[in-house]
């Protein structure tokens, strides 16, 4: 895998000789074919997720993949008959994922062009080479933590929070407010290790820099007298995120410096962007130190400028790319009052 090849983060099928042999509309009965389950299983114990694009009857799908144990596997299937590339991108953003992490698998070579021209981010396989996905280089994660294995059962349950949420008569802070959340943040120990360098690879569009880390220059980090490693973690009613933050904090004699921070996408909606950020500038302030930071931007991660625009940093300037902003310790925000937040 090249430097600019990136984890798949969800594989999308087609159904129709490609999930199963046969064709459901034509054929008197359709049989799974060999090997595709346990394709899913595999790619679903790594963490990586998988959905559906079928030109398909919606309900007779359903039925059938409920049937062949495969729909518990699927996050928000796309069956209808519309382009297979326009069901693609609303799975990717249905997951809130970038096109570049998703595997498109079909049979046929004209619905596979079609992805392959309108969305050519997209890994496009032959269902054929489907047994094989697992062999890729882009689907192996270099480490496979507690967090991918639920990762599934994670966005599952937060598509009930969204369901809920829409049923929801009251205002949106008021929902939050019922969800019972609670933010815990502490030093990242040896064991979050695993965790912390999968946040980094795998998070875009709230990452600060878009700095990766491997496994090894984070334990440095957290080892270091001059560095701070911060990992966060959200719960609430409807079981936990898991670990979704990450901060790197270098302390230097007159400023502290936030080399990294970013927060899973999955937790964009709940209102938790700046707690980190917060309990940063809390710190800091508690030092006696400006709190600065260092901002890359790209194409995707504009949220987390907002954030720190929002929470009282102020532009220096910048160089090579890299901006640098900072917080002067005063008006020190507050944590949200729709959440517990409990800091080791």
């Amino acid at each position: 895998m090249t430097d600019d090849e990136k984890t798949i983060k969800c594989v999308v099928w087609d159904l129709d000789e490609t999930v199963w042999d046969g064709i459901l509309l034509e054929d008197a009965e359709v049989k799974l074919r060999p090997g595709v389950l346990e394709v899913m299983r595999t790619l679903d114990e790594r963490g990586i997720l998988n959905s559906v694009a079928s030109r398909n009857e919606h309900d007779l799908a359903m039925r059938k993949l409920t049937e062949f144990g495969v729909a518990e596997y699927l996050l928000h299937p796309q069956i209808n008959w519309g382009p297979k590339s326009t069901s693609v991108r609303t799975v990717a953003e249905a997951i809130n994922i970038g096109l570049d992490t998703v595997a498109f698998v079909d049979d046929q070579p004209f619905e596979r062009d079609e992805v392959a021209h309108l969305l050519p981010e997209v890994l496009c396989i032959d269902s054929l080479d489907a047994e094989r996905i697992p062999d890729l280089a882009r689907t192996q994660p270099r480490f496979v933590t507690d967090n991918a294995r639920r990762r599934r059962v994670m966005y599952q349950a937060d598509a009930r929070r969204t369901e809920a949420e829409q049923r929801y008569e009251g205002t949106s802070a008021d929902f939050l407010a019922s969800l019972d959340m609670r933010f815990s943040i502490a030093p990242a120990a040896e064991v979050d290790l695993q965790r912390a360098e999968e946040l980094t690879v795998r998070t875009n569009q709230l990452n600060a820099t878009g700095y990766t880390y491997s496994y090894e220059e984070l334990d440095a980090f957290r080892r270091s007298p001059d560095h701070d490693l911060y990992i966060a973690a959200l719960d609430d009613r409807y079981g936990t995120y898991g670990q979704i933050g990450l901060a790197l904090v270098e302390r230097g004699t007159d400023a502290w410096t936030i080399k990294l921070l970013l927060m899973s996408c999955r937790v964009m909606s709940r209102g938790v962007g700046s707690v980190l950020l917060n309990h940063l500038i809390r710190t800091a302030a508690a030092a006696g130190v400006p709190l600065r930071a260092e901002f890359v931007p790209t194409d995707r991660n504009r949220t987390m400028y907002v954030t720190y625009k929002f929470a009282g940093f102020r532009d220096l300037g910048g160089t090579g790319g890299v901006q640098l902003l900072e917080h002067d310790g005063s008006d020190v925000p507050e944590f949200p009052p729709y959440m517990t937040v409990t800091v080791a």
